[in-house]
């Protein structure tokens, strides 16, 4: 098993290219399973889990072909509708094909998700949202199974809020059962994070009748088929933070290219009450160095609010900050897990209740670390480039879900991380 070597300390330059948006490519590979035609998607990253989604619609018949960052998919049988649980079970995005086969195949099976442990993240609003359009459901085993009536799906107005406010897998699920379904769907309480317009444009792209993506309501005119599509997925709003704070954090004047400054405002104004400056040139953002950031407070919510999966990295950054900071976790309230492994760097941190009190301290300490989820291991390699002498960063394959070589990236800005077995580490420690 590999690990990331962070030597602390090193300034970072150049520009750094945003992928494609790991999100909304996740559910638009699925709407492959949508149409006899041929897909193309451009701007895919190849990264764990966009590879494991082609694996789980090859086993769904679907045959397919890398090339760089481009996918092709086409539809070659339909025999098979369930889902492999030894697949399913690495990410819990697997659950994206539940919509798009029991829209176009009728039935679905379809194994409980998996993924990062970051607390209880249900698919009860998936659930909810596909028997509101008739189609029934039941539990066997660790599998969900949904089946159409014999009438086929029929539209209907669904509510999709849970008590942690919209879904997003669970709105795109609903989204693409909907678009078989006969009548009109309208989706309330829907998601409007940038990833499902991306799902309802490339929808549309292929003959679906979707209005309202983006707002909190969704309008769906059932049809009766999809054509193929060639279509190109938007940047990645995630990424494209992790790097802007990868610039605040090392006090850099790194560029990151090609990423949508509007899918950034939430971030860009925490970063600013932080004393952060960030220059835009068109879809260029440009971080200016500065003094030790500002402490500052966020809360997370759903789109246009401050996204939960930036919560770990910028955890990194107020651990630095000047002053208290506070973080109100308000989508997955367990979603702490970086802070403890933070601690074992010197950061001052306290959970409780879905908050985290950040007192920021002057230097981290380089110290051997782990990777619990995704976004956890990012904001961990963070902590490290901004730390004094070496962090280890343990279990990387969490880090691999979301970003694509993330240690080439950064050292191609000048940061000092290599990428070296476990093993490797133990026995020169151990000599």
């Amino acid at each position: 098993m590999d690990c990331y070597l962070v030597e602390g300390g090193a300034k970072l330059s150049g520009t750094v290219q945003v992928n494609g948006s790991k999100n909304a490519a996740l559910p638009i590979l699925a709407v492959s399973l949508m149409t006899g035609g041929r897909c193309t998607f451009r701007n895919v990253p190849v990264i764990r889990d966009l590879q494991t989604q082609v694996k789980i619609l090859n086993t769904l018949g679907i045959e397919s072909q890398w090339d760089g960052h481009t996918v092709t998919t086409k539809v070659v049988d339909t025999y098979n509708s369930v889902a492999p649980y030894e697949l399913v079970k690495t990410m819990r995005a697997g659950v994206c094909v539940l919509g798009p086969l029991l829209g176009m195949r009728g039935q679905a099976t379809v194994s409980l998700p998996g993924g990062c442990v970051i607390g209880e993240r249900p698919i009860d609003l998936h659930l909810k949202g596909l028997a509101a359009l008739g189609a029934e459901i039941a539990f066997d085993q660790g599998n969900i199974h949904v089946k159409a009536p014999r009438g086929g799906l029929k539209g209907a107005t669904i509510y999709l809020g849970g008590k942690f406010g919209s879904s997003v897998l669970a709105t795109d699920n609903v989204m693409c059962a909907a678009v078989f379904a006969k009548g009109v769907t309208v989706i309330e309480c829907a998601a409007c994070e940038p990833e499902v317009v991306d799902l309802a444009d490339c929808l549309n792209a292929m003959g679906a009748k979707i209005t309202g993506a983006g707002s909190p309501r969704i309008t769906i005119h059932g049809v009766k088929r999809l054509k193929g599509v060639d279509w190109s997925v938007i940047p990645d709003r995630i990424e494209t933070a992790t790097f802007l704070i990868a610039g605040a954090i090392t006090q850099s004047p790194i560029t990151i290219a090609g990423g949508r400054p509007d899918h950034q405002l939430a971030v860009l104004d925490v970063l600013r009450q932080m004393g952060v400056e960030v220059k835009r040139n068109g879809s260029k953002m440009t971080v200016v160095p500065g003094g030790r950031p500002k402490s500052a407070e966020l809360a997370t919510l759903p789109y246009p609010a401050f996204p939960t999966d930036v919560q770990s990295p910028m955890l990194a950054l107020m651990a630095i900050a000047n002053g208290t900071s506070i973080v109100t976790e308000r989508i997955y309230p367990d979603r702490f897990m970086a802070a403890a492994e933070m601690k074992r760097l010197g950061a001052n941190i306290a959970v409780s209740n879905g908050q985290a009190v950040i007192q920021g301290v002057e230097r981290l300490q380089g110290a051997p670390v782990m990777a619990s989820d995704l976004r956890c291991g990012a904001a961990l390699v963070l902590a490290g480039l901004a730390a004094q002498g070496q962090t280890r960063v343990s279990r990387i394959y969490h880090v691999e879900r979301g970003y694509e070589r993330f240690e080439e990236r950064l050292r191609k800005l000048g940061a000092k991380i290599s990428r070296v077995s476990e093993e490797s580490v133990e026995a020169a420690a151990g000599a």
